[in-house]
């Protein structure tokens, strides 16, 4: 299945135009979709994920009739719901009980067959004080309710869904979740896009990459975003500045007297290779680079790590193991981690190195530290370590 578009930089729309400044430079090609090529069975839950431009949303209007194929082919058994675009299928001026008559009119339901499913629709949409208002004064999470709900409870036999669930409040979204599954089980086909790992491993049996309008990988749901992840985690981490000073020490930004100065704190990954981004679950060190002016005979370091929500998570200080002398010039102190229990997400890190109440150097959350997650079963701030059992 491929899906060609004439991008036209320039367009020549009047005589005036096309007189005045000549033929429009020739459009340039651009494959949304090349090749590729799948199948959904019945009752099979498939997951479209990969970047943006990647070819998803052109995939499902494509199945759907949206969008004429340039080259292959499309088959597709079964009645079809589809839920692409907040509002698309809704004529604005019309209430939500008429939008409603309308889209099942569009699947060939029969009007006894809307009525009949009319006051399930308008329950599960939870919008029933504004079920007779024009749709034009809906908010986008009153549009994703009342078009799941008339998606979903319209008898689907194939369900095309190109996640604006996410536009949802929390509930919903969990009352959205728990009704594909029922779905499913009724031998609904489901195929969704989505950018959340988690819910494309948690609903779909099959997944499809795709990657500039290329299948880059099918298979399991668990296999193919686990690949995906992996994908973008190197792409980002190949991004950066190889060999980048994280924050470079400065009077402004230190305080305390100065004898010793934190010169820049590096990230090693189980390898000791300095990384940018660190993943969960494997083991990592924090490296301290230091500047000595002043000889000591004990120093303490210390460091307090704090969510994006800017919540103290964890902290450690030297003292808990040994008092470290430090000499005139520079060196680093290493702190191990042998299994890093946080999930993915930026952290600042404040740090400071001082020795009994008197403070040498000492930084705000001056550093940032970034932690990626393959793992997409895990939840939370940290991945709380242990293996699920069952006993006979």
């Amino acid at each position: 299945l491929s899906k060609r578009f004439n991008l036209n930089t320039q367009r020549r729309t009047t005589l005036k135009e096309r007189f005045v400044k000549g033929r429009a430079p020739k459009s340039r090609e651009l494959w949304a979709l090349k090749d590729a090529s799948f199948e959904v069975k019945r009752g099979e839950a498939l997951g479209i994920i990969g970047h943006n431009g990647a070819g998803k949303s052109t995939a499902l209007k494509v199945i759907t009739g949206i969008y004429r194929p340039t080259t292959g082919t499309v088959d597709v058994n079964g009645r079809v719901s589809a839920l692409l675009e907040l509002g698309a299928g809704f004529h604005p001026e019309l209430t939500g009980r008429e939008n409603i008559r309308l889209n099942g009119s569009i699947l060939g339901l029969g009007r006894r067959q809307i009525e009949d499913m009319m006051d399930d629709i308008i329950d599960f949409s939870g919008i029933e004080d504004f079920i007779d208002s024009p749709v034009r004064i809906y908010s986008s999470g009153m549009f994703v309710r009342l078009g799941f709900a008339i998606a979903v409870k319209l008898d689907p036999q194939i369900l095309i869904m190109d996640e604006v669930i996410a536009v949802g409040d929390e509930a919903f979204q969990r009352k959205c979740m728990d009704y594909l599954y029922e779905l499913r089980q009724n031998g609904c086909s489901i195929v969704l896009v989505s950018h959340a790992m988690g819910s494309i491993e948690q609903l779909c049996d099959r997944a499809i990459w795709l990657n500039h309008g290329q299948v880059e990988l099918i298979g399991p749901a668990a296999e193919v975003s686990g690949r995906y992840l992996e994908a973008v985690n190197a792409e980002e981490i190949a991004g950066e500045r190889q060999g980048q000073d994280q924050a470079e020490g400065s009077g402004e930004e230190a305080r305390g007297s100065g004898e010793v100065r934190l010169a820049h704190l590096d990230f090693l990954d189980e390898n000791g290779q300095q990384r940018e981004v660190l993943f969960s679950r494997n083991p990592a060190t924090l490296r301290f680079h230091y500047r000595c002016s002043t000889a000591l005979e004990q120093a303490t370091f210390s460091f307090q790590i704090f969510d994006e929500s800017d919540r103290l998570i964890a902290g450690r200080t030297s003292a808990q193991d040994y008092e470290i002398p430090v000499e005139v010039g520079e060196g680093h102190i290493d702190f191990d981690v042998p299994d890093l229990l946080l999930n993915g997400g930026t952290y600042k890190i404040s740090t400071s190195i001082s020795n009994q109440g008197k403070i040498f150097d000492a930084r705000d959350r001056l550093y940032e530290l970034r932690v990626r997650s393959i793992d997409q079963s895990v939840e939370g701030i940290f991945a709380m370590p242990g293996a699920w059992s069952r006993s006979h």
